[in-house]
């Protein structure tokens, strides 16, 4: 979980997915966009988990369930428990699935048919090994983009649409193919709306 409170986290998500902070726009955004609302609702569930008091542990589980039937009416798999820091911006989102176990950082674009997926390595001792990706801040990620095991994709990196990334990913690189390569370095991140500041 991050360190950021509830209304951070969602203010952040609303200026990436409008540009302003307003009030109306979250309401809004929740009412009329499903990949929005699903973004929401995760943020709830963890709010209910991280806090204390009685009333929020008391609505937990009933803010799981609106969350699981969010993500279901968005087509996308999206688990509460995923680490995912301000400013998330998910584009269509269909057929997008996170592992929970990755960690997401603060201004990242994820398109849909994305899949950041938990990769199983067994050692010659027979020792099982998990691993998740790691999405480092200003990350975009392209429709279709496959991201999976113990993985890093620096900050500011594109990753083209259709790529398979298995392998970490220098900050700032232009990255397409299946298996992916790096064809360009120094690149300008593709953010649009990015938060600059939190709690403001």
């Amino acid at each position: 979980m991050n360190k950021y409170s509830f209304i951070e986290n969602v203010r952040a998500d609303t200026f990436r997915q409008y540009g302003t902070t307003s009030s109306l726009k979250t309401i809004k955004g929740f009412l009329t966009k499903r990949h929005f609302r699903s973004i929401i609702t995760l943020r709830i569930c963890q709010s209910n988990f991280k806090s204390k008091t009685l009333l929020n542990q008391f609505f937990f589980p009933f803010s799981r369930f609106i969350h699981k039937l969010s993500i279901n009416a968005s087509a996308m798999d999206l688990p509460w428990e995923t680490e995912i820091q301000p400013g998330l911006a998910i584009t269509h989102g269909w057929g997008l699935v996170i592992a929970p176990g990755c960690k997401i950082g603060k201004n990242v674009t994820i398109f849909h048919g994305v899949t950041l997926g938990r990769r199983d390595r067994i050692t010659k001792d027979g020792n099982e090994i998990l691993g998740y990706p790691i999405i480092e801040d200003d990350v975009w990620i392209g429709p279709n983009a496959i991201i999976v095991g113990n993985v890093t994709v620096g900050k500011g990196s594109r990753i083209a649409g259709g790529s398979f990334v298995s392998t970490d990913i220098p900050e700032y690189s232009l990255v397409m193919g299946n298996p992916s390569n790096i064809i360009k370095t120094k690149c300008i991140p593709d953010v649009p709306n990015p938060i600059k500041q939190i709690g403001n």
